[in-house]
């Protein structure tokens, strides 16, 4: 774990180079966690990184950096988004090695955030996890979300299938 200070803070439009980059690296570090390919990312034009930048100042969205002051680099997102029916949901979660765990703080600040922009959607916050991510699901359920018992097919390579988890947001 890096020994520094981050900042937590909404994505703009005008992030787009910096999130496209740690996009990229989320795809290449945990390729089952974000329903996209690394090789589909590549290829996107810099119209969908701004409209995926756009998504952190967006009614009914919400998109979250971790910054490490102390060099600038992007070292963790999250985000959310609430669908036409259902609760909100936590997606794009990702925190950079050498950030992770709970002596950095960095995951359970971009929960944080992201809860308590929830709380203004419903009344628990949802998510989806590859039964092959037993990392995220450990940390999922040190932060109060419970497996519901749904599944969901993974349409991406190796297939398999997600778990949805819910968390109380009271």
């Amino acid at each position: 774990m890096r020994s520094s200070t981050v900042t937590i803070r909404s994505v703009t439009e005008e992030d787009w180079r910096e999130f496209r980059g740690l996009r990229l690296r989320m795809l290449e570090d945990t390729p089952i966690a974000f329903g996209e390919t690394l090789e589909h990312a590549l290829r996107l034009p810099e119209s969908e990184w701004r409209m995926r930048g756009r998504r952190g100042l967006e009614p009914r969205s919400a998109l979250f950096v971790a910054i490490d002051d102390a060099t600038m680099e992007w070292v963790g997102t999250m985000g959310g988004y609430v669908p036409p029916t259902g609760a909100p949901l936590l997606v794009g979660v990702f925190v950079a090695p050498e950030y992770r765990g709970a002596a950095a703080g960095v995951a359970d600040r971009l929960l944080a955030e992201v809860v308590d922009w929830a709380r203004d959607y419903g009344t628990e916050l949802a998510l989806h996890v590859h039964e092959a991510n037993p990392r995220a699901i450990r940390y999922y359920e040190r932060h109060g979300f419970a497996n519901t018992g749904r599944r969901l097919t993974y349409e991406l390579a190796p297939g398999g299938l997600e778990w949805e988890m819910t968390r109380p947001l009271a």
